[in-house]
């Protein structure tokens, strides 16, 4: 089959090959013939080093299709169902999903070892132990979430991360109450889904923040109030706030300068939600004085902080109401040389006929 793959950690162009066979098939797995993938930010933090995962490897984790066999002890799926990847499933066993933090479930990313797809080569691993950006993948029973008849196969892609990630952080984590202050820094496809979550908990103002004019244009279609430029963000807190500072700021952007200027911006007593993925050298600090004087809220979120399931349930509950423009999405994009092109290139094939870049 076709996958595209990324050779070396580092690089910025992705090749697609005819020669990459999922591997792994067998008792609780399932083989799904991918029809959508998405591409998050996560992608390419793993190309460039940012986020660790072995190489050589098929980038993707946002991905829909429908189920073509499956092994032995599934019960949950079947051949010709359709659902999305879940690149973080719940073993239902651990601690954490003892406590009811099955996003904060390991079981799922001790695959990300393990390597997905061989080619005449040698092994090719899959992002996050799954690797959409290929024509077919194998994951295990609990990765293949069953989506309804009606939800396209692009929405569902988007929903299996995206979409979940930034939702969620505003309605789990930082459970934004209605009439108050948001500002989103970072407008990228979960910046723009936190966006549309506080929207959605009814807050008054929202402003968003990037330094792409296209992307601060599409925050305003996607419910913003308003949408400035990094520079122009102390003026929008002058104005919107008399000063003082938002009542809830996510930070989706994964680097420390930006999270000290979210920590900046929001006002004492309010709440810091960390949705960026960053480096691990790269250090946020705060003194202990402001910590305790100011007596800010930092919450991190990961993948929406809340139950996945239901999760993925709610935004398509949304989704049906009208409530949030998912199809949207799938025109909200950039331009990656190297990487839309690889897309570009899988998109004629037959299974994977299409893919949305975020």
């Amino acid at each position: 089959m076709r996958a595209a793959v990324l050779h070396e950690i580092g690089q910025d162009k992705l090749e697609v090959l005819d020669d990459v066979e999922a591997v792994g098939f067998g008792p609780g797995k399932v083989k799904i013939r991918v029809r959508a993938t998405g591409l998050c930010h996560s992608d390419l933090s793993a190309m460039s080093g940012v986020l660790p995962q072995p190489a050589p490897f098929v980038p993707g984790h946002e991905g829909a299709g429908e189920v073509t066999d499956v092994g032995d002890g599934v019960t949950g799926v079947g051949p010709g169902d359709r659902v999305l990847v879940c690149w973080l499933p719940a073993c239902g066993a651990c601690p954490s999903c003892k406590r009811g933090q099955t996003h904060l479930c390991l079981a799922g990313l001790m695959n990300a070892g393990t390597p997905n797809f061989k080619r005449p080569g040698g092994d090719v691993f899959g992002f996050a132990g799954t690797g959409t950006f290929a024509e077919e993948v194998v994951v295990d029973a609990g990765c293949a979430v069953p989506i309804p008849d009606d939800l396209p196969y692009e929405v569902a892609a988007l929903i299996g991360c995206g979409v979940t990630t930034g939702l969620g952080a505003a309605i789990n984590t930082a459970r934004v109450e209605a009439g108050s202050s948001v500002a989103v820094i970072g407008c990228g496809g979960v910046g723009i889904s936190a966006i549309q979550g506080a929207r959605v908990q009814g807050a008054a103002q929202i402003v968003a923040v990037d330094p792409v004019a296209s992307r601060r244009e599409a925050a305003l279609r996607f419910g913003a109030t308003e949408a400035v430029a990094p520079d122009a963000l102390a003026d929008a807190k002058q104005r919107v706030t008399a000063g003082e500072g938002f009542d809830y700021v996510f930070e989706v952007v994964g680097r420390a300068a930006t999270a000290r200027t979210a920590y900046e911006t929001t006002r004492r007593g309010g709440t810091l939600c960390v949705v960026g993925a960053g480096a691990m050298d790269d250090l946020f600090q705060v003194n202990m004085f402001e910590l305790f004087f100011d007596e800010k809220r930092i919450l991190p979120s990961m993948y929406g902080g809340g139950d996945v399931l239901r999760s993925y349930e709610r935004a398509v509950a949304l989704w049906r109401a009208g409530r949030i423009d998912l199809e949207g999405l799938i025109t909200h994009r950039v331009r990656l040389n190297g990487i839309n092109d690889a897309l570009d290139q899988m998109r004629t094939g037959e299974a994977l006929r299409t893919c949305v870049e975020i």
